[in-house]
């Protein structure tokens, strides 16, 4: 009996582990659990970087489709990326593209796997913006030679017969923007808040600013400042663009000159919380983007990137696309609020310098491989 008690107790325990481990086993296999992770991974890069899902098939000839590529400037910089964004969407709105849609660029590392998402995805044109996409453009427009490559600020020393760079003359425009600003200090001292130096860009803007200014008055004072970071964070550094304005102007300047993405716009912002400073944007008219900057902003030295972007996506589409370098205008911005506060004297030598600018007779002095 005591024999026959112990073999029924066995029994009663095996019985109770099996209760207890089986449903555990059988509730979450391996098996069960991997179409949850394999959706999750399918989903994370197009729910990162891009804005909507694509809504067309780009592989169809039915469908005229461009992408854009931002550099980590994000794409509501209030500036470049924005600006050249508004230009595929331009392309859109005139019936140009059929699809449009744009990747935002969390890391340099992923420039070169951005591109190629939309590459796979059968897109016609992909425009990627900033100097620092220029490898990453070649090389994929070497594996996708059915593809067109629109490179903003991406001069080609070489030409590859599906890009097109789009470039600009930054040192006329930063030129114009200092002519005018030394027209509109009185304490006889201006600034440059600046992005990297590793962009020839951004330079050129800079060089452009000092010796527009100089042209004015070559005893001017110029506090000129490059953000120190790399190409990851000088243009997505606003708290260093504010601390940087603020150093110059307790150091005399009255105008100040923004130029670095979401940096530059710190800086402007900066300005315009002091009374009676005068701030200048760049690279589009920043008084429809940086309306926090209305206090100060009398102009900005613009790169018309919206009109450039547009017109080569055009030229894409209808066939008349020419491979190499396209040069596209600069200027400054309308005056806005303060059309009224600058003289007829300043609107009339800002106009000669122009002139002098686009027919030659009047030089930068920039020299890029200088």
């Amino acid at each position: 009996m005591k024999k026959l008690y112990l073999v029924l107790a066995a029994l009663l325990v095996a019985s109770m582990v099996l209760t207890a481990c089986g449903p555990t086993a059988t509730q979450a296999p391996a098996a069960t659990e991997a179409p949850a992770m394999t959706e999750a991974m399918t989903e994370a890069p197009t729910e990162a970087p891009t804005e909507a899902p694509m809504e067309k098939d780009c592989t169809s000839p039915d469908y005229f489709c461009v992408g854009l590529v931002t550099d980590v400037g994000e794409i509501d910089d209030k500036s470049f990326n924005q600006s050249a964004w508004e230009g595929v969407l331009a392309a859109q709105d005139g019936g140009v593209a059929d699809e449009v849609q744009y990747i935002e660029t969390k890391d340099a590392k992923d420039y070169a796997t951005n591109i190629q998402l939309f590459a796979d995805q059968g897109y016609d044109v992909i425009v990627t913006v900033g100097f620092a996409l220029g490898e990453a453009t070649i090389e994929q427009a070497a594996a996708y030679p059915d593809i067109y490559f629109i490179g903003v600020d991406q001069f080609q020393a070489a030409t590859v017969d599906n890009v097109v760079g789009i470039v600009f003359s930054e040192d006329k425009a930063g030129f114009l923007a200092g002519a005018l600003a030394a027209q509109l200090t009185k304490t006889g001292t201006i600034a440059a808040v600046l992005g990297t130096d590793l962009v020839p860009p951004v330079v050129a803007f800079k060089e452009g600013y000092e010796a527009g200014a100089k042209y004015i008055n070559p005893d001017i004072n110029l506090i000129s400042t490059y953000h120190p970071g790399g190409l990851d964070v000088a243009f997505t550094d606003p708290e260093w663009g504010a601390t940087t304005a603020k150093q110059a102007i307790d150091q005399g300047a009255d105008v100040v000159f923004g130029a670095g993405g979401k940096t530059g716009n710190g800086a402007l912002i900066e300005v315009a919380g002091h009374e009676g400073l005068y701030c200048i944007g760049v690279d589009s008219d920043q008084w429809g983007t940086v309306p926090e900057a209305h206090p100060c902003l009398v102009s900005s030295a613009m790169k018309l990137i919206t009109p450039s972007v547009l017109d080569v996506v055009t030229q894409a589409k209808d066939g008349t696309f020419t491979a190499g370098n396209y040069f596209g205008p600069v200027g400054l911005a309308p005056y806005h609020d303060f059309d009224s506060v600058l003289s007829d004297e300043i609107k009339a030598k800002i106009e000669v310098i122009d002139a002098g600018l686009k027919d030659g007779s009047i030089e930068t002095g920039y020299n890029p491989g200088g």
